[in-house]
């Protein structure tokens, strides 16, 4: 490197001019040794308005740095993979400077990532490192002058200085970097973005700003988001080592990472926050997640231990009061806070069509193109995402700041915000929604944080409906035990808000009874069942709506244990009370009628169940169509009349398209699903290909055991099946140790006297007959 007097090194290539000046080609303007306008080159030469810059007075210490360029953080994480992206860009640029401009969020280190890329540069070699803060026009001008003076082409105007460096970058051939820092208007700097005709220079912007005012003219956007979770936890591990804490880390320190988001400047203040409190990661959670803590408490301005100078709402909103300015609708504020209710993860965007919302942002005013129009308003201010190409999440917050919205957010005007987000919800949600099961999970996702942050607005002598969506949601998507903590939670809730025997409590104890019918806990099930039907029947009456749906939860449980003779009166008389108070074509009707023809089937009217199972099957494909999820499980019905009708080829021609619907419809692990693969196995070994039939049962058994759990009904019949296809075979003692287990299984979790238990111990003994007979 050259030392302070040493002019031997490399000298910029002027394509005009004598070696003893400078010349740069511009616009326009007069430099500090006069100019030529025109050229001898002749009129249509492209040469004009040279400027000739005496040879400074006393020559250019290289190399030259303006700034100075922010020290690192500690425990600063080198984020190879958005380097390699920056570095990337840079590649493409050809000999043209191409600007990358680093865009995100409060907090997410764009400032420290450009910091790393200017000190990099240092250490590379480069001639010239310009660091300016670019909030204002007069802040660049001012870092502009003082880079030309140092490169020896100042005349004295600090304006006029600024133009002649940026003349001076267009044209050197030595290496440099311009850093413009925290760009907050584009309109500052149309006249003052560097470029390079010898491809020498390199340009970094950061900003919050998502315009496209930030691109085109050789700039290209690099969206900085969070640390990915290594990242993360690697800083808080660096951070508290570092300090000699590293006892403060315990096994919870990766979900410390995750409730801060990954943000880089919450794991700053916070883990400065544990060294000075002397705090783990468990017991800062503890204080992080306690409701009654602040943001602004839990990442205090005396845990800036960086100097980042805001403390942590002021940084994560910085652009609130700038998108507010800009806002031409009015709803900036009020759309922002109805996100802030929401899981961060992202909801869908159909949600700023429901009137329910618009209503909110303007009672009878706004449109959905207003609403999007402010969303994207929220976007360009990165204070929101919004994508939609991300559906069904294409709106997204980080939780941070969503948190330091809310905690903003009036108590008198929580209540309204929270009714019109669940009534939107609600408004969107399909029926039936197993059909698009990733907006279903989207939005039980966030109902569940609508109702951990908002949960007395969503109760208003009766619990919101948004509520029971998302039980029957997780129950209709075959997700058992998450549905059953669901509906035990929910019960409570109405019980202790609304008391035991109101209709919505009853209606909510039911759906909590056949949830305990779906985990195979039978006996909970029938009983609570029965006391539920007993309360109904005392207080609405045996033909009240909600009555029949529990008679009809009930006789399906029984069902299940075993009572089969008991349920075919029980749906004979559900049915009739059905058609009587719904009509014939009613899907309580219909359903009513397959579970009929199920009941028939169990105790070996064949012949009735078929006739009756083809009947509802034309019947919901009339009226519910061939994709409707009850469509779908009457055809799964009829497959198990022809199993016990003897009729195989005919199972085995429905069973091609329904394997095929029920994967594209429901999804391969839905529960459905999984019965039509267990039909599947069993046709395979009806027809000989016993092969294939252990292949399918043995993935079948560790999914459910995976999905439903190890002691699920489903799952001990299943392993049931699996013991008698190894018998098939010749795999004789596993099919042994695997029965055995299934019986020890079955006894106890439906008991001694369930056909499933007798059926099981009936082929175990038969085998263990056979095994010794053969010895």
């Amino acid at each position: 490197m050259a030392g302070a007097n040493d002019t031997g090194g490399p000298r910029p290539r002027w394509p005009w001019g004598r070696g003893d000046g400078r010349v740069s080609v511009g616009a326009g303007g007069v430099g500090a040794g006069g100019s030529i306008e025109g050229s001898a080159l002749g009129e249509n030469s492209r040469v004009a308005n040279i400027h000739f810059h005496e040879a400074p007075a006393t020559p250019v210490a290289w190399p030259v740095e303006i700034g100075p360029v922010p020290a690192l953080a500690s425990a600063f994480q080198p984020r190879r993979e958005l380097r390699e992206r920056v570095e990337g860009a840079r590649a493409d640029g050809g000999t043209v400077v191409l600007t990358q401009v680093l865009s995100g969020g409060g907090g997410v280190g764009k400032t420290q990532l450009a910091a790393a890329c200017a000190s990099d540069a240092v250490a590379e070699g480069y001639d010239l490192v310009v660091w300016a803060a670019a909030t204002e026009a007069q802040q660049v001008i001012t870092q502009y002058a003082q880079a030309a003076a140092r490169v020896g082409v100042a005349g004295g105007d600090p304006e006029a200085d600024a133009r002649l460096f940026l003349e001076w970058l267009a044209t050197t051939s030595r290496r440099w970097l311009v850093v413009l820092d925290d760009v907050t208007d584009p309109a500052v700097l149309t006249s003052w973005w560097p470029a390079s005709r010898t491809g020498s220079g390199w340009v970094l912007a950061t900003t919050r700003l998502k315009d496209a005012r930030m691109t085109g003219g050789g700039r290209t956007r690099i969206d900085i988001d969070v640390y990915t979770p290594d990242e993360a936890r690697t800083f808080v591990e660096a951070r508290l080592t570092g300090e000699g804490m590293e006892h403060l880390l315990d096994e919870r320190v990766a979900e410390l990472v995750a409730t801060l988001g990954h943000l880089p400047l919450a794991l700053s203040h916070a883990t400065a926050y544990m060294i000075n409190e002397e705090l783990t990661c468990t017991a800062y959670l503890g204080l992080f997640t306690d409701q009654r803590i602040s943001l602004e408490e839990a990442l205090p301005e005396s845990a800036d231990t960086e100097g980042y100078g805001r403390q942590i709402t002021t940084t994560l909103l910085l652009s609130l009061e700038a998108a507010q300015a800009a806002d031409t609708t009015g709803f900036a504020t009020t759309a922002l806070r109805l996100v802030s209710l929401l899981d961060p993860s992202g909801h869908p965007h159909a949600l700023w069509s429901a009137p329910p919302l618009l209503d909110c942002l303007a009672p009878d005013a706004a449109s959905p193109a207003q609403a999007h129009k402010t969303l994207r308003l929220l976007h360009r201010y990165a204070l929101i995402t919004c994508d939609t190409r991300a559906e069904p999440r294409a709106v997204r917050i980080h939780a941070l700041t969503a948190r330091a919205v809310r905690e903003a957010i009036p108590e008198a005007g929580l209540p309204e915000l929270a009714t019109a987000a669940a009534d939107a919800l609600v408004h969107i949600w399909p029926y039936p929604d197993q059909l698009r099961p990733d907006l279903a999970a989207t939005l039980r996702a966030n109902t569940d944080v609508l109702a951990a942050h908002a949960s007395d607005s969503l109760w208003d002598s009766v619990p919101h409906a948004v509520l029971g969506r998302a039980g029957e949601s997780l129950s209709r998507s075959g997700l058992v035990a998450p549905a059953l903590a669901y509906w035990q939670s929910l019960a409570a809730d109405c019980e202790r808000r609304m008391g035991h025997e109101h209709l919505q409590t009853l209606t909510v104890r039911s759906a909590l009874a056949t949830a305990y019918a779906d985990a195979g806990r039978l006996s909970e099930a029938v009983g609570l069942q029965e006391r539920v039907l007993a309360d109904c029947g005392r207080l609405v009456g045996d033909q009240h709506p909600l009555t029949l749906g529990v008679r009809n939860n009930l006789a399906i449980s029984y069902g299940k244990t075993g009572c089969t003779e008991e349920v075919v009166g029980l749906f004979e008389r559900l049915v009739a009370d059905c058609e009587r108070q719904f009509g014939d074509e009613h899907p309580h009707t219909l359903t009513a009628r397959n579970n009929l023809a199920t009941a028939y089937r169990e105790v070996g009217r064949v012949v009735w169940a078929v006739d009756l199972q083809r009947g509802v099957i034309a019947d919901s494909e009339r009226l519910l169509g061939a994709e409707h999820p009850d469509t779908l499980g009457a055809r799964i019905s009829l497959i198990n009349c022809y199993w016990q009708a003897g009729m195989v080829e005919e199972a085995g021609e429905l069973l091609t398209p329904l394997i095929a619907d029920g994967e594209r419809l429901l999804g391969y692990e839905h529960p459905e699903t999984l019965n039509v693969r267990n039909h599947l196995a069993y046709y395979y070994w009806r027809a000989g290909r016993v092969d294939e039939a252990v292949a399918l049962l043995e993935a079948l058994v560790a999914d459910r055991e995976r999905l439903m759990g190890a002691d699920h009904p489903e799952t001990l019949t299943g392993r049931s099946n699996l013991a008698v296809a190894h018998w098939e075979t010749g795999r004789w003692e596993e099919a042994l140790s695997l029965l055995r287990r299934a019986v020890a299984d079955l006894d106890r979790v439906l008991g001694s006297g369930h056909p499933e238990t007798l059926g099981a111990r009936s082929t175990l003994a038969r085998y263990e007959r056979k095994l010794l007979d053969d010895y």
